[in-house]
């Protein structure tokens, strides 16, 4: 398979470099393409083997799978401004939030498109991706997209288009959350005279901890919170105070606007 990635920037590369890591296609196949000309040197050193191109260069393309991981803002643009035109046989991955499938296919003018939306830890093989298909994707098609989102972590193809805008919002944006939360103990641990190296530690490995318990227990969340907790202890100091706060409201609140702006991305 030959692929090509509009737009290499973090989320373009750390697919390109899954894709290499795991042989799903040979350096020579495949096909980066900026719009920074300055940046080329830079990528070339990481991608030796790769044609790297800005996107005026290109007139025409050679690639069974063209890859959008272009920002969701520019994509008007940039589909108005390709010098190239996509062959009836060539397939389509937008990996952007909130630009649905049939926006996609109108302003390419093309059918085969293939709507995903990853997280960051893809970088680390450790991703999540929820995605959906247009009519016209054959099942054979579908199995070569799963593999090469498989390459980046997990993936998980979901029947309702619309549900993508929820996984974008829960997924996508999700690790900014936990960054959030974390660097908030963090801050808690210096102001309580914990030395900042120190703190991070703590907070790190207890995230991490806390992440196989959530996956090797057959308690639910509110067990193992109950676990912690004990009546009168510090845990239950700790709690009653974001129970005070509604901290869960908030942060429900925060991720359905999310959702919010993915859906306004599309218009």
């Amino acid at each position: 398979m030959k692929i090509a990635i509009l737009g290499a920037g973090n989320m373009g590369l750390s697919f390109s470099k899954s894709f290499l890591k795991y042989e799903l296609i040979k350096p020579e196949h495949l096909h980066l393409i900026i719009r920074n000309q300055e940046k080329i040197s830079k990528i070339a050193e990481e991608f030796p083997r790769s044609k790297i191109s800005t996107f005026e260069e290109v007139k025409e393309l050679d690639a069974d799978l063209i890859i959008i991981a272009v920002k969701p803002q520019d994509f008007q643009s940039v589909a108005q401004n390709i010098q190239f035109t996509l062959k009836e046989n060539q397939m389509v991955l937008s990996i952007m939030a909130g630009i649905n499938i049939e926006k996609i296919q109108k302003l390419l003018n093309h059918p085969l498109v293939v709507r995903a939306m990853p997280n960051s830890p893809t970088l680390l093989g450790m991703g999540i991706t929820g995605y959906t298909a247009a009519e016209g994707i054959s099942f054979s098609q579908l199995i070569s997209i799963e593999r090469l989102l498989n390459s980046t972590g997990r993936s998980v193809y979901l029947e309702e288009e619309e549900l993508l805008d929820g996984v974008t919002a829960l997924s996508g944006s999700g690790p900014a959350y936990f960054y959030y939360i974390i660097d908030a103990m963090i801050k808690a641990g210096i102001e309580m005279g914990i030395e900042e190296n120190l703190s991070q530690l703590f907070v790190k490995q207890t995230m991490l901890g806390a992440y196989h318990l959530i996956n090797n227990s057959e308690k639910n969340l509110e067990e193992l919170i109950k676990d912690v907790a004990s009546k009168g202890g510090t845990t239950e100091a700790a709690l009653k105070t974001f129970e005070d706060s509604r901290l869960k409201e908030i942060l429900k609140k925060g991720i359905l606007n999310a959702e919010k702006r993915a859906k306004e991305l599309n218009n």
